[in-house]
């Protein structure tokens, strides 16, 4: 099975960046200059995905009409012969993908949110990008999500992107217990299977400090455990919860991923995406590097 279709939980209220997001969604606060989730929506699509699936909310039609044709704009670039920017604005969606958008009506957890794509999804494999989760990598490595649809194309198993975090860090995110010696994971230092997974533990309950972030690859069984979970952490219902389901009946992989995470969710994390991403931009980054070294 290949993954054809991905998941982008949009539907969220960006609180952590109020007031820029009291109007307009964080998923569209810039970094140089595209939005976070054209970022993701390029990654997905460099890694084979056709369908991309918007789980959006009130407040989020930006998005939508990012991903829509700009008759208006690309007519008036056309006529005052401004080729170079009207590719841009025509290759906004990259060829080839279709955009569908699923209103949440509801602020039930990333869970729902991720259920909410099941009649577009169907029983097909999915990934899904959380696109606060800004991932780069160095020139000649695949993009993140690229990484794990090649390991799934072999392994044909759930797989979560991982990195290790601060043991104080563990009450923000959905932490795994693994196993290296199983048959599925031999000889591969980047996997990892889980045992179990608890969503925001204290650092004294944590059984790792391996964190999940915004990356998975999920078989559809995954929507059985999701429709029938019961509001876990934070009165929602957790994407983690239906994992930990999940991987009692089938096997779930930990990856280790070959890159970079910002967490655009927080202030530090857009900064630092803002400037690395600067300076590696074809028209900024000189520029933006000799500013920087005058500082």
């Amino acid at each position: 099975m290949k993954v054809t279709k991905a998941v982008f939980p949009v539907a969220g209220m960006g609180t952590r960046f109020l007031p820029a997001t009291k109007a307009s969604p964080k998923e569209m606060m810039p970094v140089v200059d595209k939005p976070l989730i054209q970022y993701a929506v390029e990654e997905a699509a460099i890694a084979g995905v056709r369908d991309m699936v918007f789980i959006t909310g009130r407040n989020k039609r930006a998005i939508e009409d990012h991903f829509d044709k700009a008759y208006e704009m690309e007519a008036e670039l056309a006529a005052k012969n401004k080729l170079a920017l009207l590719e841009i604005v025509r290759n906004t969606v990259p060829r080839g993908v279709n955009c569908i958008f699923i209103r949440q009506n509801e602020a039930l957890g990333l869970g729902h949110a991720v259920l909410c794509a099941r009649p577009v999804v169907g029983a097909q494999p999915f990934a899904v990008l959380l696109a606060d989760d800004l991932m780069d990598t160095d020139t000649g490595v695949p993009p993140v999500l690229e990484q794990m649809t090649r390991i799934f194309a072999l392994k044909q198993a759930s797989m979560l992107a991982v990195q290790d975090v601060p043991r104080a860090d563990t009450r923000s995110y959905g932490i795994v217990g693994t196993e290296t010696d199983s048959k599925l994971v031999a000889g591969d230092t980047s996997l990892e299977e889980v045992t179990h997974m608890v969503e925001k533990p204290t650092p004294e309950d944590a059984p790792s400090t391996l964190a999940v972030v915004g990356r998975y690859i999920l078989t559809p069984g995954v929507f059985d455990f999701l429709s029938t979970l019961n509001p876990g952490a934070g009165a929602e219902i957790q994407l983690t919860d239906g994992i930990s389901r999940l991987l009692q009946v089938e096997p779930v992989l930990a990856y280790r991923f070959a890159g970079r995470r910002y967490d655009c969710g927080s202030k530090i994390g857009y900064l630092q995406a803002t400037v690395e991403l600067g300076l590696k931009h074809a028209e900024t980054g000189e520029q933006f590097a000799a500013y920087l070294a005058r500082r």
